[in-house]
């Protein structure tokens, strides 16, 4: 029978990861419907906690950011946004005090690091960017060395380490609004929503029990394993993808791209990570053919992907985790179909955001397969903890 601390844990850890997909989800909603750069200051929304809602706070906006001109129907989105994210943060600073409690070093260590994010931020809005950015490190600094010597099984550190991850995540969310979509910071702060999402769904798996008795499916991880690096990877690609306003760069056309097999591409051109600071990067800069080019990778990486996840399913079927092989099967149909619906209806808003919360799903049921390959704690530690 588990103890208190792990019911607890296990609770915020499922009630976390269902929060941090609904984040996720929202977040694609935001980037998709092109609001990302509606709130041109952060963490405020032309300089209000909410945003502008009466005329004269919208001409006020309009005086202070005249470069920016408020859009009623876009701030309340990416400030509801900021709202959700700093829920999840708390939920997550909860997660992490309660696993890490029993260890008065690392418990301090979380407590010192939420004030510190804290004061980063603080710094951050009164100007101090330089020393706003030295406390914020520190901050992040803190949970990993604790999830590090924390000296208790994986699902207890997970916990830690994933507020380390969310305070990175609040900085990378500030620099999309500072760096003006910048596509490695875009691409960053979706891989981050991810990596926050995947962490707190791995804890929740584990808390609740998915394990293996003993080694028999041990040979099965490395696998599982692989599927779950190629799966991240092309996630990041399909983020740069969309960073780039490269979705529809070979227009409605599938499987050939502007009517060819092999249109005109630049890859060189199309994956430059770093182009400098100061270009406003809303709309996308690449010509078409730098453009065609990230979209094809996304094309053949989605190939390799539906490939070997499909053998991967099949083999987990035949090594007795039937339900975890038709799930990752059903998910990874799913997620191609929404893929190719995306090209041929002109990335309608409610599919591309389907989109990116079923590669959250796929990403959650190979994480559940790779639990489920895993040995279970010793029952006698797992009661005490």
């Amino acid at each position: 029978m588990p103890s208190r601390s792990v019911k607890i844990l296990r609770s915020l850890a499922l009630l976390a990861a269902v929060f941090a997909f609904g984040v996720v989800m929202f977040g694609a909603f935001v980037r998709l419907s092109n609001a990302g750069l509606s709130c041109p200051d952060w963490p405020t929304c032309y300089g209000k906690a909410t945003w502008p809602q009466h005329s004269h706070e919208i001409a006020q906006a309009n005086e202070a950011f005249p470069d920016r001109p408020y859009e009623t129907h876009k701030a309340w989105r990416e400030q509801v946004h900021r709202f959700l994210a700093g829920t999840l943060g708390m939920l997550v600073f909860a997660l992490a005090l309660v696993a890490s409690w029993r260890r008065p070093w690392a418990r301090y260590a979380v407590i010192v690091s939420a004030i510190l994010a804290a004061v980063g931020v603080s710094m951050y809005m009164r100007g101090e960017h330089a020393v706003s950015s030295i406390v914020s490190a520190f901050a992040i600094g803190l949970p990993l060395l604790a999830a590090l010597r924390l000296g208790r099984p994986g699902a207890w550190r997970i916990s830690v380490l994933a507020f380390g991850v969310i305070i990175f995540q609040a900085m990378l969310g500030m620099w999309t609004v500072t760096l003006l979509l910048k596509p490695i910071v875009v691409m960053g702060h979706l891989l981050g929503g991810i990596t926050t999402f995947a962490l707190l769904a791995y804890a929740a798996l584990r808390f609740a029990g998915v394990s293996a008795r003993d080694d028999a499916y041990a040979d099965l991880r490395r696998f599982v394993t692989v599927g779950i690096v190629l799966l991240v990877a092309q996630i990041a690609l399909g983020g740069w993808t969309s960073a780039n306003y490269a979705a529809l760069a070979c227009g409605t056309d599938f499987p050939t791209c502007l009517g060819q097999w092999v249109p005109p591409t630049d890859f060189k051109e199309g994956f430059v990570l770093w182009r400098g600071v100061g270009v406003n990067y809303e709309g996308g800069v690449l010509d078409m053919a730098a453009r065609s080019a990230i979209q094809v990778a996304h094309r053949i990486g989605a190939l390799v992907v539906f490939c070997y996840l499909a053998w991967l399913a099949q083999r987990a079927t035949r090594r007795g985790l039937r339900g975890f092989g038709l799930a990752i099967a059903v998910v990874l149909v799913a997620q191609v179909l929404l893929g190719i619906s995306n090209v041929h209806f002109g990335l309608p808003l409610p599919v591309a955001t389907a989109h990116n919360g079923v590669a959250a799903l796929l990403l959650l049921v190979l994480l559940a397969t790779l639990a489920r390959t895993q040995r279970r704690h010793d029952d006698a530690m797992f009661q005490s903890l």
